[in-house]
């Protein structure tokens, strides 16, 4: 196993090199210098534009923080490959840059500011996702052609056909406006995040209806999951010799079915996760919530490449690593999995 880890530790390096070179690559093919960006409407003057070109490692300069010039006495650019070298060495030292448009902010620091409020969100997202999605694919494969088999296929199929951002307006608009009129302002829910001390709601309330938009195609694809692959695991010679044996169908489903229909389930929920943790960019920009994903459209919308590069840098990671630990949880899933010393499966 620890053999196994460590081979897929070193598997994540060509992908992180692989996934950094083609943002980096996007980065300069995109139109727009980023330093006029930066200066918006503003005219800089030569010297304090050259300074920013120094600080963001876009011109040479020698060991003592000359600026290099050529014979046209014109700023040396720095060339893409060296920007490349010192782009990878900061990332590995923790170094995502400097905003462009934060007033120089690190983009670090950024992240670390919005990621509690996209991590809660997430974990939220994802208990409703794990029971809901597991408890409904149970239901509807228990009882197969039922009433309750038909209510979950056909809201399944519902929610798998909707966008995540309509979803989540047409919640806005029933729990926020229609069922505030209704009840005469009695009874209604946020639309919109709002954490700040003089907030209306308490602080849980608003994961509401961002955590049930976020949850809710996952979740339809979760008990999709579960229902066929349940099915199909109760179809097996060992389930049929443990009902051979006599024992109940609620024993043979629980302590027998149950571990190996999971295995598919937990693949989904774990790279869903991922996907959750990396920030949800349209529920987070619907619901105004002060995460991740919020913040990368931000940058998107204004061309700040380094917190684009950075949020998608850290997604990759956290995408990696759980990964990562969804593979080693098949082994208690299941324990005929195993995990040889030449990293292979058994």
């Amino acid at each position: 196993m620890g053999k196994y880890i460590l081979k897929r530790i070193v598997q994540f390096i060509p992908v992180f090199l692989g996934v950094t070179l083609i943002l980096f690559a996007l980065e300069n093919i995109v139109p727009g210098d980023p330093i006029k960006l930066m200066a918006g409407e503003k005219k800089l003057d030569a010297q304090t534009e050259l300074n920013l070109r120094v600080t963001y490692h876009l011109v040479e300069t020698d060991d003592s923080g000359n600026v290099v010039y050529d014979e046209s006495g014109n700023p040396v650019e720095t060339p893409l490959w060296k920007r490349y070298i010192m782009y990878v060495g900061g990332l590995v030292q923790g170094d995502l840059g400097t905003s462009y448009q934060r007033k120089g902010q690190a983009v670090a620091d950024i992240l670390l500011s919005k990621y509690p409020y996209t991590i809660k969100l997430a974990v939220v997202a994802i208990i409703l996702e794990t029971i809901i999605g597991i408890g409904a694919g149970m239901i509807s494969a228990i009882k197969r052609y039922s009433f309750w088999d038909v209510l979950v296929t056909l809201v399944t199929s519902i929610l798998v056909a909707m966008p995540a951002f309509w979803l989540g307006m047409l919640l806005q608009l029933f729990f926020g406006v229609v069922l505030k009129n209704a009840t005469g302002d009695a009874f209604y829910l946020p639309v919109s995040a709002d954490f700040s001390p003089y907030a209306e709601f308490q602080g849980w309330v608003y994961y509401i209806l961002p955590a049930l938009t976020l949850a809710a195609v996952s979740t339809a694809y979760t008990a999709r999951i579960m229902r066929s692959q349940l099915l199909e695991v109760m179809n097996q010679d060992y389930i049929r010799t443990a009902r051979a044996k006599g024992l109940s169908r609620r024993s043979v489903i629980w302590h027998h079915a149950l571990k190996n229909a999971l295995i598919p389930v937990v693949t989904y929920i774990g790279n869903d996760f991922g996907a959750m943790m990396a920030g949800a960019i349209l529920t987070e920009t619907v619901f105004n919530w002060p995460g991740v994903g919020n913040e990368t459209y931000r940058a998107i919308s204004q061309r700040d490449w380094p917190i684009v590069l950075g949020s998608v840098t850290v997604i990759v990671v956290l995408v990696m690593v759980i990964n990562l630990i969804v593979d080693v949880s098949y082994a208690f899933l299941d324990p005929r999995i195993r995990f040889d010393n030449s990293g292979k499966e058994n």
